[in-house]
């Protein structure tokens, strides 16, 4: 069982220890549920920082995802962070939301303003009686409940963002709002983290920003995905993906090969820690802690 809102992440994850933590998502149907605590039992012996499960889009997975977090709360050794969202929901609703992961437990939010229903690059409408900023979810879930709250990053800037420096001063604030610490959407070059690390240094913020890492298991649906998101897969990385094409075996050994090279180059560089996006599965996780000698 966790020991609730007393840890600060900020200060786990500037330990000086490498910090490592995972992604879930709430299922869809019993067999993805199997799946899912599969994963979890199979992590939670790696000793993660926290896992954080994500929350749909206008709250259609508010259930699940208080049900998810509570029960890590409850019966692992794991901390679980809760993401909301504050598309769809008005601001009594957030408050809600917030008060039904405090009576569950769960005491750490990953607090993000979310997509448009169209879309990451669909123009951007709040929710009457809503929020418009994800600064604002910070404020509020720090005044609901005392909630340890962490915060997205985008490497290459968010979509909606009118350059680097505006997305980079977007972060400060709401780092100043209230945030312990930021994960970054999934990124593919280690000069981009180390980029918008050293821009939030240069407004005078000390921020842990830990790199969110996706390894690329499927070629054509991470393209897809960085397309919407607005992350670049490197040409280089493709080629030497897209060299294995007809090998779907060798084409995954290259991708777990690119992403913990990524990590490798990462920790080097000073990062304090990764943030695995799991899909629900341990494997690929396993497979790059095997390259980088991460044992339990």
């Amino acid at each position: 069982m966790t020991d609730g809102r007393g840890r600060s992440l900020a200060d786990l994850i500037q330990r000086g220890e490498r910090s490592f933590s995972f992604e879930f998502f709430p299922p869809k149907d019993a067999a993805g549920e199997e799946q899912l605590w599969q994963a979890v039992a199979t992590l939670e012996a790696y000793r993660p920082t926290f896992v954080s499960v994500t929350y749909g889009a206008g709250g259609g997975t508010r259930d699940s995802t208080v049900r998810i977090t509570g029960r890590i709360a409850r019966e692992t050794s794991l901390l679980p962070m809760a993401h909301l969202t504050c598309v769809g929901h008005t601001r009594g609703e957030l408050e809600s939301i917030l008060d039904e992961y405090a009576a569950a437990g769960v005491h750490h939010v990953m607090a993000l303003r979310g997509d448009p229903s169209d879309g990451p690059r669909a123009p951007w409408t709040p929710t009457e009686g809503g929020l418009t900023y994800a600064t604002e979810l910070v404020e509020l879930a720090r005044a609901r409940g005392d909630f340890r709250v962490g915060v997205a990053a985008f490497p290459e800037g968010h979509p909606s963002a009118e350059s680097l420096d505006h997305d980079a001063d977007v972060l400060v604030a709401k780092a100043r709002a209230g945030a312990e610490f930021a994960v970054t959407q999934m990124f593919f070059r280690a000069a981009d983290y180390f980029a918008l690390v050293q821009r939030v240094r240069d407004r005078g913020v000390d921020l842990p920003i830990l790199p969110g890492i996706m390894p690329i298991l499927n070629l054509k649906a991470i393209r897809r995905q960085g397309e919407l998101i607005g992350t670049e897969v490197p040409e280089e990385v493709v080629a030497r993906i897209a060299a294995h094409d007809g090998d779907a075996v060798s084409m995954r050994a290259e991708g777990i090969a690119a992403a913990a090279e990524l990590c490798e180059e990462l920790l080097e560089g000073g990062a304090p820690g990764l943030h695995f996006y799991t899909l629900n599965r341990s494997r690929a996780t396993l497979e790059i802690f095997e390259k980088l000698d991460v044992s339990v």
